[in-house]
C-alpha cells in the first residue's frame, strides 16, 4: 500500500473529510471559540482568515513603522510576509541544529552585529519544539523587546518551566491552516494579551465565497487524489485543482487582515483545541538529518512516500518565494544547513505506517543521528 502524503489532505480519514464537508458552523460557535481562546490564553481573541493574517495583527497593534522584529532563521514565508505587511523589517536569527530554535546567545549576536532598532521577537517553536523560554524572556528584559508567540506549530506545547506556549508574550497568533496544531484547512486566531498600543480592529468582513469553498472542499478532494494515485492519476488530479485554484497551496492563501474566519471552521477549531486540552499536550513533528537529501526524496517517492515540501526546501520556505526574502545565509549558517539535510515526517501516521521509509533513511543519517 502506497502512503501520499503531500497536497492530498493525507491526514483526513474518511469519517474525518466527511465530518468536515457537513460541518457548519453558526456566529454562537465564533463567540464560543473566542470565548475559550480568551480564557486560555488570557487576552481579546480577533478571529481570522489564516495564521500570517493574525500574525500581522500583532505586529500591527504593538510596534511601529520600521521597527525590527527578530525572527528564526528556520521559518516559512507566512512570518516575512506578516512582518512586511505590519511596516516593519523582519532580522532573521540563526538557530541551534538540536532544537531548530534560536536561542539566547545567537539572538544578542544578533542585535549586537546585525540590529539597529530590534523592538521584538517572534517565538515559533519550531515543529512543536519548545525554546528555553526563561532564557528568552531574559534576553528581551534586557533589551527592551516585547514577545509575540506564533503557536501555528505548537498549540498546547508547554515549556520546560511548565507554562503553556501563549501565555507568555504580549499576544499570541494560531494558525488554523493545512497540518498546523490546529487544522481546519484555513483560518486563524490573535489573542491581545496586553493592551494595544494602535487600537487595531477585528476583521469585520465576510470570507470570500471562493475561499469557502476550498476550505470546505478541500479534504474531500484530497480524499479522492489519494484514492486516484492507485490508477496513476492522483498526482495529476490535484495539479489540475490547483492550476484552476479549487485547492490552494498553503503558502499561497492571501494575507487580509479585514476578513474573519469561517463559520463552519470556528466549530472544527473548537473541537481541536477542546481535545487539546484533555490530552494536555500537542504533537512534536519528528526529524532527522540526512546526507545526499535529494537521492534520499527520490527513493521514498518512488515508494509512495512524498516527503518533498514539507517545509525544509529552503531557511525560509517553500523555495518559490526564496528570492524575495533576501535571507543572510552567511548570518545564519546553522539555517542553511538544516535546510538541507532535514527530513521531517508527518504528524498524522503510526510508526508501522512509516517503518518502510525509516528503513530507506536509516543509511544515509548524519552521524549521531542513528
Amino acid at each position: 500500500m502506497k502512503h501520499y502524503f503531500i497536497g492530498m489532505a493525507a491526514e483526513y480519514s474518511s469519517g474525518e473529510w466527511l465530518r468536515h464537508l457537513f460541518t457548519f458552523g453558526r456566529k454562537k460557535d465564533c463567540d464560543t471559540l473566542t470565548r475559550t481562546l480568551n480564557r486560555r490564553y488570557g487576552g481579546e481573541t480577533f478571529l481570522c482568515k489564516n495564521g500570517r493574517s493574525a500574525l500581522t495583527l500583532a505586529l500591527k497593534a504593538y510596534f511601529e513603522p520600521e521597527d525590527e522584529i527578530l525572527v528564526n532563521g528556520f521559518t516559512c514565508y507566512a512570518v516575512y510576509e506578516a512582518v512586511k505587511a505590519a511596516g516593519l523589517k523582519p532580522v532573521f536569527v540563526d538557530i541551534d541544529k538540536k532544537n531548530l530554535n534560536f536561542t539566547s546567545d545567537t539572538i544578542e549576536d544578533a542585535i549586537v552585529s546585525r540590529s539597529k532598532r530590534a523592538k521584538g521577537i517572534i517565538v515559533q517553536n519550531t515543529l512543536g519544539i519548545p525554546v528555553d523560554i526563561k532564557s528568552i524572556e531574559k534576553i528581551a528584559k534586557e533589551h527592551d523587546l516585547f514577545i509575540i508567540e506564533d503557536l501555528a506549530h505548537c498549540a498546547g506545547v508547554k515549556y520546560k518551566d511548565g507554562r503553556e506556549a501563549g501565555t507568555v508574550g504580549i499576544a499570541t497568533a494560531l494558525s488554523f491552516g493545512k497540518d498546523k496544531s490546529i487544522d481546519t484547512v484555513s483560518g486563524g486566531a490573535v489573542i491581545f494579551r496586553q493592551e494595544q498600543k494602535h487600537g487595531i480592529k477585528a476583521p469585520s468582513k465576510a470570507p470570500k465565497p471562493s475561499d469557502y469553498l476550498r476550505a470546505k472542499f478541500y479534504p474531500m478532494f484530497g480524499a479522492l487524489c489519494r484514492t486516484l494515485t492507485y490508477v496513476g492519476l492522483g498526482g495529476a488530479m490535484m495539479r489540475l485543482l490547483v492550476a484552476i485554484h479549487f485547492v490552494e497551496k498553503s503558502a499561497d492563501n492571501r494575507l487580509d487582515i479585514t476578513r474573519r474566519l469561517n463559520k463552519f471552521e470556528a466549530k472544527r477549531a473548537l473541537k481541536q483545541i477542546n481535545e487539546l486540552r484533555r490530552s494536555g499536550e500537542s504533537a512534536i513533528r519528528d526529524y532527522c538529518f540526512v546526507r545526499d537529501r535529494q537521492e534520499v526524496l527520490k527513493k521514498l517517492q518512488r515508494k509512495g512516500y512524498y516527503f518533498g515540501g514539507l517545509w525544509y526546501e529552503k531557511p525560509v520556505s517553500p523555495e518559490r518565494y526564496y528570492n524575495k526574502v533576501h535571507f543572510p545565509e552567511q548570518d545564519c549558517p546553522n539555517a542553511v544547513y538544516v535546510s538541507e539535510h532535514i527530513i521531517n515526517l508527518p504528524l498524522y501516521y503510526t510508526k508501522r505506517d512509516l517503518d518502510p521509509a525509516l528503513k530507506i533513511i536509516k543509511p544515509y543519517l548524519e552521524k549521531g543521528e542513528e
